[in-house]
């Protein structure tokens, strides 16, 4: 009996992340705000670069905000319903968190073509514990300032979340879900990674607030989303 119900909260608590990951406030903003649809331009992705590449700083916070919000009120309700219900926070955040990223990467309401999940994940690793957050974090943070590429530093990143999860926790489940998120992040940066290893990947640019769609296509060509 005790299996059947929390195989029923499982159940419930992917379902409920995952649509709340198929709100995505790239596609939204782009559609409501500019009229357009980001998943036409540069790499075809409804992901953070993507829409800054495109249409510049000018609405990315809304898009920034958007894809914040929603991870932590998917983790947060994963977090209280296994609190709660089967005594293990931890693992409702894991649970939850993975359920938004697949919902952001392939979100039913947008014919399953949504971003890379990269925002979501940190979003996740914050609501973990402080050292699985400083860790991906700052291998993101310096990888990028280092060499402007986004796509390496979010590799990074996203590979030492179950390295670091086990390293916390200890827990087997902890770590397969932790690995489940990176593979499926690393999955979908594969174009990066060829990229990267021929040395094509385009470098990440700062945009002004005012820069337009026309002015950054010739930069639309990369193409890691967030």
């Amino acid at each position: 009996m005790n299996t059947l119900f929390h195989f029923f909260v499982a159940a419930v608590v992917l379902l409920v992340s995952y649509f709340l990951g198929c709100i995505n406030s790239s596609v939204m903003v782009s559609r409501f705000f500019i009229r357009d649809d980001v998943r036409l331009h540069g790499s075809g992705n409804a992901g953070l670069t993507n829409f800054y590449r495109t249409y510049g700083a000018k609405y990315a916070l809304m898009v920034i905000l958007g894809d914040i919000g929603k991870t932590a009120v998917a983790v947060l309700i994963g977090g209280f319903m296994f609190r709660h219900m089967i005594q293990d926070w931890t693992l409702g955040v894991l649970l939850a968190g993975v359920g938004c990223v697949v919902g952001h990467v392939f979100p039913v309401f947008f014919g399953f073509k949504g971003g890379k999940g990269i925002l979501s994940g940190g979003v996740l690793v914050f609501f973990l514990d402080w050292r699985i957050a400083l860790v991906a974090w700052g291998l993101f943070l310096v990888l990028w300032l280092l060499t402007r590429y986004v796509s390496l530093g979010s590799l990074a990143g996203v590979i030492s979340v179950p390295v670091t999860i086990w390293f916390v926790f200890g827990d087997l489940r902890y770590v397969a879900l932790g690995a489940l998120y990176a593979a499926l992040a690393v999955y979908c940066h594969r174009e990066n990674l060829r990229r990267l290893i021929r040395g094509e990947e385009n470098k990440f640019q700062w945009k002004l607030p005012h820069t337009s769609q026309n002015e950054s296509s010739g930069e639309e060509q990369d193409i890691h989303e967030k």
